[in-house]
């Protein structure tokens, strides 16, 4: 079943004139497995800050609001078969997302939201935001409550369930659930085997780990996989793909792009090299189910 018959995709994040993160990469992934996209860019930057400052261009709040109106008003908007989000330019730009997702679910109330909440990360064995608080509130209060699919890394989910960030998987779990979503993706948590990397699949009360092989990409950070798994997990799922087999093709994914992006040094991911990779993959992928603890983490400070 291609992507064409499940109708088009909404992605919504930032663009960057060199390289392949935000809406950069998940287009591609979701072109490559077959879906038409509407791309809407928050943020226009010449390359990710990873690379060093940059100038960037953020729409004006009320004309980003008019032009996702628009496009609330379009005549095919029941077309779409899922939304995807990610970086924001600024807070204002949150609720007028939350209405365009209102106005598709209205006319196609099957469609799938994914929200992946780019707020911040561990950095130094500390959890930074890189949005601002502001932003950052807008998210948990506007799009999360609308999200099918939430795919944070464990400091994000620290701040979607108010909970301490957590280490082990177990735990993990257990702030996931608290979220109340249909399908929850920790990215980037411990692997039970070393050398691996987790991430943790929540789905129908059933908590589980999905690990892939590290690629040592030498020094070198390769920026965009959470976009590219995001993507990904989407597209697999609306092909009709369960959400366990949509996690372990897209670990897999991850892996053979991180892989080709490595051997050939570059600091950016070669989606145009690996575009089999998105569509069939052969990387194996371990998994393995999580017996939940019952304790809940611990609560933030007030």
């Amino acid at each position: 079943m291609t992507g064409a018959t499940q109708g088009a995709v909404i992605v919504i994040s930032s663009h960057v004139v060199r390289g392949t993160v935000g809406n950069r990469a998940a287009v591609f992934a979701l072109e490559t497995l077959g879906f038409p996209v509407w791309a809407m860019p928050t943020v226009t930057l010449p390359w990710h800050p990873g690379h060093g400052p940059a100038s960037r261009i953020i729409a004006d709040d009320a004309e980003f609001a008019a032009l996702l109106a628009d496009l609330a008003k379009h005549p095919k908007l029941g077309e779409v078969a899922g939304i995807v989000t990610g970086y924001f330019g600024s807070a204002g730009q949150v609720a007028a997302v939350a209405e365009l997702v209102d106005a598709v679910k209205a006319a196609n109330p099957q469609a799938i939201y994914l929200c992946d909440p780019v707020m911040g990360d561990v950095v130094d064995g500390e959890g930074r935001l890189y949005v601002p608080q502001a932003q950052a509130d807008a998210i948990v209060r506007d799009l999360l409550p609308r999200a099918d699919w939430v795919t944070p890394n464990p400091f994000e989910l620290s701040i979607l369930s108010g909970d301490e960030i957590a280490t082990a998987p177990e735990t993990i779990a257990v702030s996931a659930k608290k979220l109340a979503r249909d399908t929850v993706v920790v990215t980037s948590v411990p692997a039970l085997r070393r050398g691996h990397i987790g991430n943790l699949l929540l789905r129908d009360g059933q908590s589980t780990v999905v690990e892939h092989r590290a690629v040592e990409t030498h020094g070198r950070p390769l920026n965009g996989l959470g976009d590219l798994a995001s993507a990904l997990l989407l597209g697999r799922s609306l092909s009709g793909v369960d959400a366990k087999q949509a996690l372990g093709l897209t670990c897999a994914s991850l892996h053979e792009v991180m892989a080709i992006s490595a051997q050939a040094g570059s600091d950016e991911l070669l989606l145009e090299s690996a575009a089999q990779s998105l569509l069939r993959p052969r990387s194996p992928v371990e998994t393995r189910s999580l017996s939940v603890v019952r304790k809940a983490p611990k609560r933030k400070p007030a």
